[in-house]
């Protein structure tokens, strides 16, 4: 079976990343280099007038780079592999010492700098060794030469610092960072310093306007060197420094557009409510700053999403959603709501002849029908359960102007829902669940109450009350689902009812009219 892209990718990053950020800087030396030596030849050799000069320069090239170039290597090359036992820990999962692990960290950050000031050395070094050492020949050096070993060092130079530092740090973003980074964040690391987002932008600028504009204007004050068309020099140069502007550019923009590529999608990922998106890039930078605080809100997030989903379990999903949206504080709101009781007929004496095991896994199997038909179907909150029944409340925070139909619809589907859960669970006869439904509508108090330390979001008042004694009528009538006279006005819609003569309420003076919908057959 072949390894995933993932596995492949870590075998990848273990076996290379120590040589591929080593090698880094190689290319734009060998770019810088092939310019220099060019300009050397076309530019600057015609100036050395005397064999003895031209025969001091080469001696001074062979010299420096025998002895430059291996100590610039010697001394990168430690640099960067004097990372490799911490890095050979981290990738295979042992633990190394804190110190030891923030100071191998602030040396991975600090890879690009160091690697541009090895570099640096390595060429502007060469300004002032080649004059001296040209200086010390007997004769006169020409003049032109103060202008033009400055113009070829510095900008052969400039080249291969400014593409030397963005290649080694994409190198050590792609190859040290997942492993020493692994679960933390960069951009947290004490005394370590990163180049910013502004210092990105002026070096950017220097590589590609002022560096091309500037040799151009060199080259202008410069006196010209003999044997060489100053136009075409010109335009080779500039063209030069415009090109290298431009890679400049082209990873400057690699390194910004990647952060910000992957920023937008994970924001467009959260709008859509997909909270399971983890932006995986490490940076010490800005970025890194930006992309650690949006991982946390996408984690914080996730976790209220986690709390909002288990405290709707606990209270509702209706309810829980009317919680957020008003102050949790103690206290309610007066309003016209259709409050339903439900209760399952000779639950206790059910009890006693099944086992717990039993029992619960009815009742849990009744609820969740109920659950579903009030308010997926219907609109309704299930506001607490009462044992072997519950209180559903229609029309809270105004959701609905027909909530006594809702009601009544609901308490229809059922009884239906009813009939096919018996059939599902095979209970018949005396076994089958029977339920009573009593409907009421009329002003009360909805919102939280409790203590300031416990609070529980409910319906108080005579309605609820009411629409309890309606339910216990049920048993005395024997229909499963009564309403009052005060839903019945409430209803938009005309529904068949039956109409009692005047029933007498624990709690009333006055007999009341109720009214029942026969169960669907």
């Amino acid at each position: 079976m072949d390894a995933s892209p993932n596995a492949q990718s870590e075998a990848r990053r273990a076996k290379y990343a120590l040589l591929v950020t080593a090698l880094a800087p190689v290319l734009p030396q060998i770019l810088g280099s092939a310019f220099n030596i060019w300009y050397n030849i076309v530019v600057v050799d015609p100036l050395l007038t005397t064999p003895a000069l031209k025969q001091r320069f080469l001696q001074t090239v062979i010299f420096y780079n025998s002895l430059c170039y291996p100590l610039c290597a010697y001394a990168w090359l430690r640099l960067v592999y004097s990372l490799k036992p911490a890095f050979n820990r981290l990738q295979s999962g042992k633990g190394i010492a804190e110190a030891t692990l923030h100071r191998m960290r602030r040396r991975v950050i600090g890879l690009p700098f160091w690697g541009t000031l090895i570099c640096g050395a390595g060429w502007l070094l060469c300004i002032p060794i080649f004059l001296i050492s040209l200086g010390q020949v007997n004769g006169d050096l020409d003049s032109r030469l103060f202008w033009h070993l400055p113009i070829s060092f510095g900008v052969s130079g400039f080249i291969s610092l400014t593409h030397s530092f963005f290649l080694i740090e994409l190198a050590s973003q792609w190859g040290l960072f997942p492993v020493f980074f692994r679960g933390t964040r960069a951009d947290l690391t004490p005394g370590a310093v990163a180049l910013s987002l502004r210092a990105r932008g002026v070096l950017w600028a220097i590589s590609a306007g002022i560096c091309p504009i500037g040799s151009l204007l060199l080259l202008n004050f410069a006196p010209p060197s003999p044997e060489s068309n100053p136009q075409w020099l010109a335009v080779f140069v500039g063209s030069v420094g415009i090109a290298f502007g431009l890679c400049t550019a082209i990873l400057i923009s690699r390194l910004v557009m990647e952060p910000i590529d992957y920023l937008r999608t994970a924001a467009q990922a959260v709008a859509r409510g997909h909270l399971d998106f983890h932006v995986p890039l490490v940076r010490a930078d800005e970025f890194g700053l930006l992309i650690g605080e949006f991982n946390h809100m996408i984690s914080e997030l996730r976790e209220k999403e986690r709390l909002r989903r288990t405290f709707g379990l606990h209270v509702g999903e209706k309810a829980a959603e009317q919680i957020l949206a008003r102050d949790p504080g103690l206290g309610g709101v007066e309003e016209v709501i259709t409050v339903m009781f439900v209760d399952i007929r000779s639950f206790t004496a059910m009890s006693a002849a099944a086992g717990p095991h039993e029992i619960v896994e009815i009742l849990n199997r009744f609820l969740s029908v109920m659950v579903q038909v009030v308010e997926e179907r219907h609109g309704g909150m299930i506001n607490k359960f009462l044992g072997d029944g519950f209180l559903a409340l229609f029309g809270v925070g105004g959701t609905s102007d027909a909530h006594a139909d809702a009601a009544i619809a609901a308490g229809c589907d059922m009884l239906g829902s009813l009939a096919q859960l018996n059939r599902d669970l095979g209970l018949e006869g005396e076994r089958a669940l029977a339920i009573g439904i009593g409907i009421h509508t009329g002003m009360a108090i909805v919102g939280s109450i409790g203590s300031p330390e416990r609070l529980e979001y409910t319906a108080i008042g005579s309605t609820v009350n009411f629409a309890s004694r309606i339910e216990g009528l049920t048993k005395v009538l024997g229909r499963p689902l009564l309403v009052t006279q005060s839903t019945r006005t409430q209803l938009r819609t005309q529904l068949p009812l039956d109409e009692f003569a005047p029933q007498r309420v624990r709690g009333l003076d006055e007999p009341v009219k109720v009214f029942s919908v026969a169960e669907p057959r």
